[in-house]
């Protein structure tokens, strides 16, 4: 098997901002990108928008005569490896994997993004479980570290490998790998979030107060260091003490709250629709686009600026 170099043929799917920004991703390393979309002049538009960034903001030029944009799949019997970007249904990803099958080699690696649903569900109907594998990004993906890959017992090795190494030296990744049926991400934030809704369900605070505290708390020292090396620079001991108490006061509940569901059946589809938790006037969310574009570049580079420290970490702790 071949590494994952330049001139590397991958295949994307989806009709997302994730899916036009992994394209991006992987046209900055010069891989030749096919992405099978139902919407291409959207995707396009998208894609352009992310190498117009590239360019102001990292003075990179982007060769998109690397890229094809299409609806069919006749495209994925030539490529190396397949980036599967779907909605969260098990449905929708099985249906994708199948058709996905009926075109390329036992051998090519298909990644397909997971938060709730388990790697054995996804394998269960597929001809060759063993070189699908969980992968979630960030986006825009072109500009941000993350990368969680989900593997478990029946997953090839081999493959796992070479998806790992290749998103750690060539995709510009910090990834991690969790040896299960289910990824980690999802769960720390939905965890906050459960929180989040019971205090402003019960009048503790109002969605606003919740922005702020996360924002200009944990939002300030995430990027550096996580939540572990955090408390290993505050001193554990304190979040000790804290925790045993507040341990047993914090929310526990499996409902969405009244005012959230309200939200959802009101079409309320955040800045998609000009309403969220908040409401946005015409023009603001174009601006709020624009800012977080800028934002990720800005962020990327404080990141790497102190990366220095990371690359010299002390081992963890084997608990």
């Amino acid at each position: 098997m071949q590494d994952f170099k330049e001139n590397y043929h991958i295949l994307i799917t989806g009709n997302c901002r994730l899916s036009a920004s992994l394209c991006v991703c992987f046209l900055r390393v010069r891989y030749i990108v096919t992405l099978v979309t139902d919407d291409e002049e959207k995707m396009q538009s998208l894609i352009q928008q992310h190498i117009k960034d590239v360019r102001e903001f990292k003075g990179e030029l982007v060769n998109k005569h690397n890229l094809q944009v299409k609806a069919g799949f006749e495209a994925a019997a030539g490529c190396n490896i397949i980036i599967a970007i779907t909605s969260e249904t098990l449905e929708e990803k099985l249906t994708l994997l199948k058709k996905l099958e009926s075109h390329v080699h036992p051998e090519v690696l298909i990644a397909i993004n997971t938060e709730s649903i388990s790697m054995s569900a996804l394998q269960a109907s597929a001809l060759y479980p063993a070189r699908i594998i969980g992968a979630n990004w960030v986006e825009p993906a072109h500009n941000t570290c993350f990368l969680e890959i989900i593997a478990n017992n029946q997953t090839d090795p081999l493959l796992l490998e070479y998806f790992y190494q290749s998103a750690k030296e060539l995709w510009n990744k910090d990834p991690y790998i969790i040896k299960g049926n289910y990824g980690i991400r999802a769960r720390m934030m939905c965890a906050l979030i459960r929180e989040a809704f019971y205090l402003v369900e019960n009048g503790y605070v109002s969605v606003e107060d919740i922005d702020r505290a996360c924002r200009n708390d944990a939002g300030y020292y995430f990027p550096f260091a996580g939540n572990f090396r955090y408390m290993d620079l505050m001193g554990g001991y304190m979040y000790g003490i804290v925790m045993q108490d507040l341990n047993l006061d914090l929310s526990k509940n499996t409902h969405l709250p009244l005012f959230f569901n309200e939200l959802l059946d009101s079409g309320a589809r955040g800045m998609q629709k000009d309403k969220g938790f908040y409401n946005y006037l015409p023009g603001e969310t174009e601006a709020w686009d624009a800012a977080f574009r800028k934002f990720s570049y800005q962020v990327h580079e404080i990141i790497h600026k102190y990366s220095y420290i990371h690359q010299k970490e002390s081992v963890p702790v084997k608990l």
